[in-house]
């Protein structure tokens, strides 16, 4: 069963500079209690991407006429961008579906206490009283490691250590018991050892609650431990989907094999990291044909011209680049 479809999802801004392309033709799926890790470096469109499955990307955001966004619920199927009214939203805006933050502190409003705002938004996506609220709010403090949970709750963000901003930012988006989760680099601000604490405990919660999570980042690492499928994506297209096993160990993409070549080798850790030659280019200087091959070591003329189409590997598995696609038909 599908829990939410993206399907040709395209996205323009109008700009001052004119309308840029930050999400171009992109399509995934996820289904109850998976996890797809959704990486790249920054700019790739990853934020925007997940932004769309609540709408909350501005106004000057352009929907292209093929992009489909569909949640479904309760035997429902929900279009999410036909969704116009405020009271329509609520429920992919921390109803049905939740988002915990990069940096809490600019989530959490700073002179309003944690408790407080946890207890508004029960009262607001649900019919719990004040008192219900509360003791919901608490529970959901206690079950995320926060010790003292009764004491935190009446505290402020700025009160609170890092980990423990985002354990009470993860305990709030929980609260309402969404049927999607967005992660949206919960773990880039914390220490190593902290990360593992909540990289430890999305996946508890994903087996208790059966919740559907996208978890973002530029960090291959994190993904291998936390999703079950990844999408990799680099300058608004998705460039190779698969199991995260599989793509892991059998990258196909030149950017994929990339990525992976700049992580530390446990094996070898005095071998030198390999990154990956130059910047990822402006949205406004978007490259013609794949958008990769200004960058790509194996990239050829045709590149420049032509649009990659995705190409199945194996199971699941598929990937856009042509001289990959070639050298997979000759083999």
């Amino acid at each position: 069963m599908t829990l939410l479809s993206a399907n040709n999802l395209t996205l323009q801004f109008d700009t001052d500079e004119g309308r840029i392309t930050a999400v171009d033709d992109v399509s995934f799926e996820l289904s109850p209690g998976e996890v797809l890790g959704l990486v790249g470096e920054s700019g790739s469109g990853k934020s925007v991407t997940a932004k769309s499955l609540m709408q909350l990307n501005p106004s000057n955001a352009v929907y292209g006429p093929e992009s489909r966004i569909t949640l479904r619920l309760d035997g429902n199927d929900i279009d999410v961008l036909s969704l116009k009214k405020a009271s329509e939203l609520k429920v992919v805006r921390g109803g049905a579906v939740s988002m915990i933050f990069q940096e809490p502190m600019a989530s959490f409003a700073p002179a309003i206490t944690i408790g407080d705002q946890m207890v508004e938004q029960l009262m607001l996506h649900t019919d719990m009283n004040k008192k219900r609220a509360s003791d919901v709010s608490v529970e959901m403090l206690e079950r995320v490691g926060i010790s003292d949970a009764s004491k935190r709750f009446k505290q402020y963000a700025f009160e609170l250590s890092g980990g423990m901003r985002q354990r009470a930012m993860i305990a709030m988006a929980l609260s309402t018991r969404p049927k999607l989760l967005i992660a949206d680099e919960p773990t880039t601000a914390l220490d190593v050892t902290i990360q593992a604490q909540v990289i430890d405990l999305m996946k508890d919660l994903v087996s208790e609650f059966g919740m559907g999570i996208i978890f973002i980042t530029h960090d291959l690492g994190v993904i291998a431990q936390t999703a079950d499928r990844v999408a990799v994506m680099y300058l608004g297209k998705l460039v190779e989907q698969g199991a995260v096993r599989d793509v892991i160990r059998n990258p196909v993409h030149p950017y994929t094999k990339g990525l992976l070549n700049a992580l530390p080798k446990l094996d070898d850790l005095d071998a030198p990291l390999t990154p990956i030659p130059g910047d990822i280019p402006s949205p406004l200087e978007r490259p013609s044909g794949c958008v990769f091959h200004t960058r790509c070591s194996v990239a050829e003329p045709r590149c420049q011209i032509t649009v990659p189409p995705m190409t199945m590997t194996g199971d699941n598995h598929n990937f856009a680049c042509l001289v990959a696609a070639g050298e997979k038909e000759t083999a």
